[in-house]
């Protein structure tokens, strides 16, 4: 009998442990737990100071969409939103592209003079041509006389732009040469986005920060042969800075470096013809306060604030890892970071500059009424 009842208890003891370790079984994606850790929290809902978003992508622009911007720009404390996707993103022909962005010019002069300002892009359909590069020239020159006031190159140039025979173009491709010397002429900058995040092209498994991002978008997962290597498609593009000192760039999403500050440093002595825009890598700023802090002070003129995907209540955390001494606090993405933020506390003459000065002496016809000294 005793026999007995000490194999029904080892049953129920180990039911129990099943059931116990069956409740703990949860996913990484469902592990966030509230923070129980009792610091100062700032909540910023308006910058310090007005600021230009040099890296946002607006489409469907007319009176009710200008509208509900400025509402939403005049909230941030956003003086100028700088829209890069002046020909819309690569659809059609150059004819309809070039009428799109003299519409686009059009209705933001119409209902809001100064607060915006519209990049224009490339169209490489028949990259490969003898033509090409001449049309490009001619086209890049009509837009900036219509008002476009830089160039925006999207991280397809690279990735999966071809040429008429089938080929990745290269970033630093001969026939581009002509486009990036007519930018250094008339005196607009090139924001480039090339590559994505390093860990795109890392195996996907428990040592990839990146992890989660990948499995919610498998697509965005590369290889050395999709469609070629993480460090030959960044070399490509610093091969374009290097041939073209005269030529002001700015390199989006910090070139990927932000991860990597004694990098990034080394890149802007490299190249003085280069600046950083800061969208899309806040998160890796907010994780090394410290360091980052420094990087800030030491490169305040190359540093221009920017956000890219559009979502007015994402500027808050921005704002609070610039302009706070925040600890441990959130970001808005897990998968983008399932760390926390710490702030970085800038002096105000720097967050001017990342704000606003560095864009204003960079990009031509910006309004210096709309901000302070």
């Amino acid at each position: 009998m005793k026999k007995i009842f000490r194999i029904l208890l080892s049953v129920i003891l180990l039911s129990s442990a099943v059931g116990i370790a069956q409740g703990q079984e949860m996913s990484f994606e469902e592990y966030n737990p509230p923070s129980t850790l009792k610091v100062e929290e700032t909540i910023v809902t308006r910058a310090k100071f007005p600021f230009v978003d040099i890296h946002s992508h607006q489409g469907g622009v007319n009176k009710e969409k200008i509208d509900q911007l400025l509402s939403e720009m005049k909230e941030l404390n956003m003086g100028v939103l700088v829209n890069l996707s002046g020909r819309g993103f690569g659809r059609g022909d150059s004819n309809s592209q070039q009428e799109y962005i003299r519409g686009m010019l059009k209705e933001f002069e119409t209902h809001a003079p100064g607060r915006f300002m519209v990049f224009t892009n490339l169209n490489f359909a028949g990259f490969g041509d003898e033509n090409w590069s001449r049309i490009a020239v001619k086209e890049l020159e009509e837009d900036v006389a219509a008002g476009a006031v830089g160039l925006k190159i999207y991280k397809s140039l690279g990735l999966n732009v071809t040429d008429i025979q089938g080929n990745r173009v290269p970033v630093d491709h001969p026939d581009l040469d002509p486009v990036w010397a007519k930018a250094g002429e008339l005196g607009i900058p090139v924001l480039i986005h090339s590559a994505d995040p390093a860990q795109f092209w890392q195996p996907m498994d428990a040592n990839n920060e990146r992890w989660l991002e990948l499995k919610t978008h498998p697509r965005r997962q590369r290889s050395a042969t999709d469609p070629a290597p993480f460090e030959q498609i960044t070399a490509e593009q610093h091969h374009v800075f290097e041939k073209h000192p005269n030529t002001t760039f700015i390199n989006a999403h910090m070139g990927w470096m932000a991860n990597d500050l004694d990098k990034a440093e080394a890149h802007l002595a490299k190249y003085p013809n280069v600046n950083f825009g800061i969208g899309a890598v806040i998160a890796e700023f907010g994780r090394q306060p410290r360091r980052a802090r420094e990087f800030f002070i030491k490169n305040q003129d190359r540093l221009l604030f920017g956000k890219d995907a559009y979502n007015p209540e994402e500027f808050h955390t921005y704002f609070r890892v610039l302009e706070t001494a925040d600890e441990y606090f959130p970001y808005y993405k897990k998968y983008h970071a399932f760390w926390r933020m710490y702030g970085l506390n800038l002096p105000d003459e720097v967050l001017k500059k990342v704000y606003y000065k560095n864009a204003l002496r960079i990009v031509p016809g910006m309004d210096s009424s709309l901000f302070p000294d």
